[in-house]
């Protein structure tokens, strides 16, 4: 079903010109009476202080008079369903005139009037430039000892792992792009887990990327975090949907070259065993060896294909993409498989007349018809990740903008 039509309002302050600028501050609000006409004010002195011509846009969901206080401090406002932190950034793309964009919170927890690191990174050449409240100061009382000393680097550590980057804050709020790298990007998350896909995509498709230091502050008197809003439970929740973020948008970082190392040492094994058992000193490789090595290989196939599938999918390594897509042709793919299951089922036929000429059991085993058995099931799997490759490249060619 078609979804309802949005309404959305872009209100503009009196003396605002909408032309192009050099940097554009945009941040989400959602009830933030109580700081929202002082982070306004930040904004404008962080633009003084960086030299730059701004644009200040508040991407506002509230049910109190935060817009009307933006707007009266000189913000522009734009208006927009309640749908997520996420959502909110993407509604606001198309009303963004500066080269350089600069995201965060409107609480006061983050300084904006330090903006000159940021639009120094930018005029360095950096797309991505990431805030490090590690690296800037923490208030007291700013920041739970749950997240500072366990949930954030422990997150950290694992999204550097996976993706080879060198973060050292992956959830600090405060941080900035430029234009083109935010449209390169193409963000689907609708809620905060759109921080972590930001992160790792843009580690992902190698964007030239700086970390700089801010300044986070505790909450103001009489506000209370969104998080804190929510309930203890809230950032256990956080961190494992940002987690799930990080698996789902990099399968083939964990999967990928593990399971090629799997896919051959089993199939090596395998077919080193097909002509009898390999005595090692007192360790004899056998059956149980062989069939050992076949589950490796099939549990290794399956993580090559669903790491190769990944990087069609998410596009984010599109030079191994586009290598894997010219080998594993549709015709190359058929025929690749067609061959290994007709192989394999050439090697297991005399294991299976055995089998039905010996009232249904077998008198022995063969190791050749075993080294069949996992051509078969190889060339099935071969057949089948064909089609869906072809499937996946039919589903983003029809997605793709034309």
């Amino acid at each position: 079903m078609a979804e309802a039509p949005v309404t959305i309002e872009h209100w503009l302050p009196p003396d605002a010109r909408p032309e192009p600028v050099q940097l554009s501050i945009v941040v989400p609000a959602l009830n933030e009476r109580i700081t929202v006409g002082e982070f306004v004010d930040w904004c404008r002195e962080g633009v003084r202080r960086a030299g730059v011509s701004a644009q200040i846009l508040i991407v506002d969901s509230s049910t109190d008079d935060t817009p009307q206080l933006a707007l009266a401090h000189g913000a522009e406002v734009l208006r927009v369903p309640k749908r997520g932190l996420g959502r909110a950034y993407l509604d606001a793309i198309p009303y963004i005139r500066g080269e350089w964009v600069v995201m965060g919170d409107a609480d006061l927890t983050y300084d904006f009037r330090e903006l000159a690191p940021f639009v120094a990174q930018f005029r360095a050449g950096c797309e991505f430039v990431m805030g490090s409240r590690f690296k800037g100061r923490i208030e007291a009382g700013a920041m739970p000892p749950l997240h500072r000393y366990f949930g954030t680097p422990l997150t950290t550590w694992i999204l550097n792992r996976i993706y080879g980057s060198r973060f050292s804050d992956i959830h600090c709020g405060m941080r900035g792009l430029t234009r083109a790298a935010l449209l390169r990007l193409k963000l689907r998350s609708q809620g905060w887990e759109y921080a972590s896909e930001m992160v790792l995509k843009a580690a992902r498709l190698g964007l030239r990327i700086a970390e700089v230091p801010v300044r986070f502050y505790r909450d103001r008197a009489g506000r209370l975090s969104h998080h804190r809003r929510t309930g203890w439970k809230s950032p256990w929740i956080a961190g494992w949907v940002n987690l799930r973020v990080m698996l789902v948008y990099s399968p083939d970082s964990f999967v990928f070259k593990p399971g090629l190392v799997l896919f051959s040492a089993g199939f090596a094994l395998c077919l080193a065993l097909t002509t009898g058992p390999i005595n090692l000193g007192r360790i004899q490789l056998n059956l149980h060896s062989m069939l050992l090595a076949l589950v490796g290989a099939v549990l290794g196939s399956g993580c090559v294909q669903l790491g190769v599938l990944a990087r069609l999918m998410h596009g984010l390594r599109p030079d191994s993409t586009r290598v894997w897509l010219s080998f594993f042709s549709y015709n190359r793919g058929v025929l690749l498989g067609l061959g290994l299951c007709l192989a394999g089922l050439a090697m297991f036929i005399p294991l299976l007349r055995e089998y039905f000429t010996h009232g249904l059991r077998l008198t022995g085993f063969s190791h050749v018809a075993i080294f069949g058995l996992l051509l078969l099931i190889t060339g099935f799997q071969t057949f089948v990740f064909t089609l869906l490759l072809e499937i996946s490249k039919r589903v983003i060619h029809e997605s793709a903008p034309e």
